[in-house]
């Protein structure tokens, strides 16, 4: 019998496909869902418990006391302030101890997954229970990727690259021989819009999102779905890349559909950690 699972949940669909993967396989939850940040129709049908990002100390608890013993963290969490967080004692320890201030999403994931492993729990990935939905390698779909293409990939990724090194956001926009947006803590969606006011014509450009180098895998691999797809098509881009094996994909044959109905080229390119 596999262990009790606790899903620690933000937002969007990825905590529901967890919850009905555990359904399907008979298998023992419970979600600890992050307020402002799980969707709450999402729950409605299942064993769970709210706290604040500020309480996440308690969290471990709450966990204990439900008889968890593997957790999966999963979905969009954006970290608030620390004047905002409110923390409790043992989150202000937290956040004290690792200096959050100085960190970026990787590090401040890996830190938490190093903390509930000291606390006695195992820490997957999401790739562990849903791997269908990492993304395969090639072209997704219909529309193919031109030639033309070719130098502002190399220059997107090389970008995504750098941008990840630092810890500071998964994707960029690359449009002519030119970097035009870098994805910060407010996320892909914000980015594509930021592109938008610089690219005022409305056409061309490619959205490039990776792993950063040497990321945790078992925390937050860069995904992208529909919506992705509908914010480019706004954007007018021509193709998205992503890191094959090391990206997921919600939904990829509506992610097909949606690209190639748009005449946007999806591909997903395998890269070495030395590349």
């Amino acid at each position: 019998m596999q262990p009790k699972l606790g899903i620690i949940a933000g937002g969007g669909k990825l905590p529901r496909r967890i919850i009905d993967i555990c359904r399907a396989s008979d298998r023992a939850h419970y979600v600890l869902a992050i307020e402002g940040h799980a969707v709450p129709e999402y729950l409605e049908d299942t064993p769970h418990s709210w706290i604040r990002i500020g309480t996440a100390g308690s969290g471990f608890q709450i966990l204990k006391d439900a008889g968890v013993r593997e957790v999966v963290m999963i979905g969009d969490i954006k970290l608030p302030s620390l004047k905002e967080m409110r923390p409790d004692f043992r989150t202000a320890k937290f956040f004290a101890k690792i200096g959050a201030k100085s960190l970026g999403d990787n590090s401040l994931l890996s830190a938490a997954a190093e903390e509930l492993e000291k606390e006695g729990f195992k820490v997957i990935g999401v790739d562990d229970l849903l791997d269908n939905l990492l993304a395969p390698e090639g072209v997704l779909g219909h529309v193919p990727v031109s030639d033309i293409f070719a130098e502002d990939i190399e220059l997107g990724i090389n970008a995504a690259k750098k941008l990840g090194e630092q810890d500071i956001g998964q994707a960029v926009i690359v449009k002519a021989g030119h970097v035009i947006a870098e994805e910060n803590e407010t996320g892909t969606a914000e980015m594509v819009k930021r592109s938008m006011k610089v690219n005022p014509d409305g056409t061309g450009g490619l959205l490039i999102k990776l792993k950063k180098p040497g990321q945790d895998r078992r925390m937050d691999l860069p995904t992208i779905g529909v919506n992705t797809v509908e914010q480019a098509q706004d954007a007018g881009l021509r193709g998205i890349i992503v890191q094959a094996e090391q990206s997921l994909i919600i939904d990829l044959d509506a992610v097909i559909s949606a690209a190639d109905e748009a005449g946007i080229f999806v591909q997903a390119i395998r890269l070495d950690e030395a590349d």
